[in-house]
C-alpha cells in the first residue's frame, strides 16, 4: 500500500499529475492536477489511494489525508466509483461535503457529475453516521485560508489557455459540454475569470455548486 508520495512534478494532465521520486515516475490521479502548477521545481507531497482492479492499477491522489479519508468513504457506497468519489472530493472542501451529507441536503449532493437522487439517498443513508468528527481542525484552517476571493479574478479574455485546460480537466471529472459552456460564460458575464487553470477550475466547480 502506498500512503504518499514525495518528489517532483514532472508534467501535468487534465486528469493527473507525474511525479517523480527515487527515478520513478508515479502517474496519479486528481480532481484538479492543475493546483500542483504552482509548486514548480519544489518537492511536494500527495496522499494516495491505491485502487486494483483485474485490469489495472490506479493511484489517486489528494492534498490533505482528510480529503482522501472522505474520498475512501464515498468509495464505500455502493454505486459509487473512483470517478464519482474524486468528483465529489474535488468539487468543494471536506467540511462542505460532510455538512451536507449530515443535514440529508440531497439536492446539493445532485449536483455533482453523475450523482442522481437514489444515489444522493445512499450517500446520506450510508455515510451521514460514520462521518462525525471527521475533519481535522488544521484541515479546516487550510481550507479556510483557500478559499477563492473574488479579488483574485481577473479580466478573462487574455487566457484562453487557461480556459481550454480548464474545461478539459472539468470534463475530465464527468460534467457535460452544456453544464461546462454555461458555467464559462457565467465567469465571462461577471467579469470573474481567473489567470490560471488551477484558479477557474476552482472558481467553476464552486459555481456548480452553487447555481
Amino acid at each position: 500500500m502506498i500512503d504518499f508520495i514525495e518528489g517532483r512534478i514532472e508534467y501535468i494532465e487534465t486528469d493527473s499529475v507525474i511525479i517523480s521520486t527515487n527515478g520513478i515516475g508515479y502517474r496519479v490521479f486528481s480532481g484538479n492536477p492543475f493546483v500542483y502548477r504552482e509548486n514548480g521545481s519544489e518537492v511536494v507531497r500527495i496522499y494516495t489511494h491505491h485502487y486494483v482492479r483485474e485490469d489495472a492499477i490506479f493511484l489517486y491522489g489528494f492534498r490533505s489525508r482528510d480529503e482522501r479519508n472522505l474520498f475512501r468513504k464515498l468509495l464505500d457506497v455502493s454505486g459509487i466509483g473512483p470517478k464519482g468519489a474524486l468528483a465529489i472530493t474535488s468539487a468543494g472542501m471536506p467540511q462542505q461535503i460532510i455538512s451536507a451529507i449530515q443535514l440529508e441536503n440531497i439536492d446539493f449532493l445532485t449536483r455533482f457529475p453523475g450523482i442522481g437522487k437514489k444515489t444522493a439517498q445512499r450517500i446520506v443513508l450510508d455515510l451521514k453516521d460514520k462521518l462525525k468528527g471527521a475533519i481535522h481542525k488544521e484541515t479546516l484552517m487550510e481550507q479556510v485560508e483557500e478559499n477563492p476571493k473574488e479579488e483574485e479574478l481577473s479580466l478573462f479574455g487574455a487566457f484562453q489557455e487557461p480556459r481550454q485546460e480548464a474545461i478539459e480537466a472539468l470534463t475530465a471529472l464527468g460534467y457535460s459540454d452544456n453544464e461546462i459552456q454555461k458555467v464559462m460564460k457565467k465567469l465571462e458575464k461577471d467579469g470573474a475569470d481567473l489567470a490560471s487553470t488551477d484558479k477557474i477550475v476552482k472558481r467553476a466547480l464552486q459555481l456548480f455548486l452553487t447555481t
